[in-house]
């Protein structure tokens, strides 16, 4: 019989809301399943992961575990191949197999707020959420994107990932920020992350969509700054229950693709568990 338990991982992890929505996803489904969450760091992984005996089906990860989930896995989805991180193990005989719910979660979170296209976008931030904000503008059209980042070498990392996907990645320095108008900004960085004043301004009068995937932590300074200049703010709770859905579907079937039953009605209970939380 296939396990029925399930974690999510990271460090720090006290704050996830996946154990929320992801409860009230299997109570709306029937499914007898539980879903806890572990503080586990990169040094620890590889040890912890042995650990699990066949009660368990899956893992949901989270920083800073999406490389080293990459690397255990024995098969990995053509999303996290693109972008060389794993957000979703599905425990099997052979071994973990891998896959990036993240990007379609930007994706579907984006086509629910009426952006199904952009010919050009805008990334804040260039950590390992980064990469998978690239992938998912390529795959809504975009060609040419922006990164903004402190670091230009941080920069450098995402290129390989942006010539696998056929987008132009152009930097620019936090400190000049907003080279270019961009319809969709997605920022990537930390809750915690703070800006200058200048810079957070600059970003905020270029314009555009502002999709904040950060979550839990009330409005970003650039989120609020952004409200200021009359700009539209998304916030990052829709990729997180997306990219859960897409984990569901993951840990039910294995098939990506393959809708849960009743899926809206089970996405309004997440949605629920999450405003609830």
């Amino acid at each position: 019989m296939p396990g029925t338990r399930l974690e999510v991982w990271g460090d720090p992890i006290a704050h996830s809301l996946s154990p929320a929505i992801h409860a009230a996803a299997y109570a709306r489904l029937g499914w007898d399943w539980s879903y806890g969450r572990r503080r586990v760091d990169e040094a620890s992984f590889d040890r912890e992961l042995a650990r699990l005996d066949a009660a368990y089906r899956g893992l949901s990860l989270t920083m800073p575990l999406k490389g080293a989930a990459f690397r255990v896995a024995v098969h990995r989805d053509t999303r996290a191949e693109a972008t060389g991180a794993v957000n979703t193990l599905v425990l099997a005989a052979a071994g973990p197999l891998g896959f990036n719910t993240d990007v379609g979660g930007i994706v579907r979170a984006l086509d629910e707020a009426g952006v199904d296209h952009v010919a050009r976008g805008r990334i804040v931030g260039a950590g390992a959420t980064a990469t998978s904000a690239l992938v998912a503008l390529a795959e809504l059209g975009a060609d040419e994107v922006e990164v903004v980042a402190r670091r230009p070498e941080a920069i450098e990392t995402l290129r390989p990932v942006a010539a696998r996907c056929g987008v132009v990645v152009r930097g620019a320095s936090l400190a000049q920020p907003a080279a270019s108008d961009a319809p969709l900004t997605i920022s990537t960085l930390p809750g915690g992350a703070e800006l200058p004043e200048p810079v957070v301004s600059r970003l905020a009068d270029a314009g555009g969509i502002l999709f904040d995937v950060v979550y839990g932590h009330g409005a970003t300074a650039l989120a609020t700054a952004w409200q200021r200049a009359g700009g539209r703010v998304l916030g990052g709770e829709g990729m997180l229950l997306h990219q859960a859905v897409l984990q569901i579907r993951l840990f039910g079937t294995g098939d990506v693709d393959a809708p849960l039953p009743g899926e809206e009605a089970v996405l309004a209970a997440m949605r629920g568990a999450l405003v609830g939380g």
